[in-house]
């Protein structure tokens, strides 16, 4: 018999009650939806940053780049001007929680963000059990809810319409990402 070590436990039980909190806010939050959310149906608090890096707050975009989210493949793709650089899998807003659709621009940038537990409140800070990873991309928000790119510490979810309404990215993908974009960089999210 081979026992686990006691952290690889650990992140398990967290990352259970993680999920076992999702399955009770969309049982609390979600009764009666259908269809894309609206700002009203959208989740309480999901993402809520303290400190964040002040450098990123007030760098200025370089026009250059601009990102494409389509949702039917399930991919973010990286432009610079009318060439793709790149593109990256993410997770998308499961049914009653898509992701919004439109045209957007960054608003938000932070590394190591710390999450608020919309239910309990209980705070999140950067580290393993931080569901946001180690990047936060906002483009999205009606004033209490936020949706974003963000890493991920279940990189073995990226891919699948499992978030609520957020893109979640490997954490290695989101830094590459955060390492070019800037506040006011051109976010268009397609079916």
């Amino acid at each position: 018999m081979n026992a686990e070590p006691f952290g690889d436990s650990l992140f398990r039980c967290l990352a259970i009650g993680c999920f076992g909190m999702a399955v009770l806010l969309l049982g609390v939050e979600g009764s009666g939806m259908g269809g894309t959310p609206k700002p009203d149906d959208l989740p309480t608090t999901l993402y809520q940053t303290a400190k964040p890096t002040r450098s990123k707050l007030v760098r200025a975009v370089d026009s250059q780049y601009h990102l494409l989210v389509d949702l039917s493949d399930r991919r973010v793709y990286l432009y610079e001007g009318k060439k793709q650089k790149k593109s990256y899998p993410v997770s998308i807003g499961q049914p009653g929680w898509e992701t919004p659709t439109g045209s957007f621009k960054v608003t938000r940038m932070d590394e190591h963000p710390v999450w608020q537990q919309p239910i309990t409140g209980v705070i999140v800070h950067p580290g393993m059990a931080n569901p946001l990873g180690d990047r936060w991309i906002g483009f999205w928000t009606d004033g209490s809810s936020y949706i974003g790119f963000h890493g991920t510490p279940d990189e073995a979810q990226v891919g699948l319409a499992i978030s609520h309404g957020c893109l979640r990215m490997r954490n290695s993908d989101i830094r590459q990402i955060y390492d070019l974009v800037g506040i006011g960089t051109p976010v268009k999210v397609q079916k």
